[in-house]
């Protein structure tokens, strides 16, 4: 699956460590050995908590299809900006475009309410 995806987000509902394991595994391109030295972990002990924190990515995933959507609302969006690049009716075209703007807008993560 898609981890670094998945590790975006959901990283935050990981524990710290879970989080440290897979980063180090998928965004920095760590060994398994490598990331045992770092951590003090044993080898098997880094496998082990990359597996769980993988399982606990899918989990999250499928009951709240985050990632699954996001990519959906992407590939919607892509679609209404080329119609309305090939349409001839002006208004419906603008009309197109206002919607692939609005559903773009929603892959973008929201700024913290106060």
């Amino acid at each position: 699956m898609r981890f670094p995806l998945l590790l975006d987000a959901y990283g935050a509902l990981l524990t710290e460590r879970k989080r440290e394991l897979l980063d180090y595994y998928y965004n920095e391109d760590y060994s398994l050995s490598e990331i045992a030295e770092l951590t003090g972990l044993s080898r098997q002990g880094v496998r082990d908590g990359i597996k769980k924190a993988e399982d606990e990515l899918h989990t999250l995933e499928e009951t709240l299809s985050l990632v699954s959507m996001t990519e959906t609302v992407s590939e919607i969006a892509g679609t209404l900006a080329a119609l309305a690049e090939e349409t001839t009716d002006r208004d419906a075209a603008d009309q197109i475009r206002e919607a692939a703007l609005r559903l773009a807008a929603l892959r973008q993560p929201n700024p913290t309410k106060e």
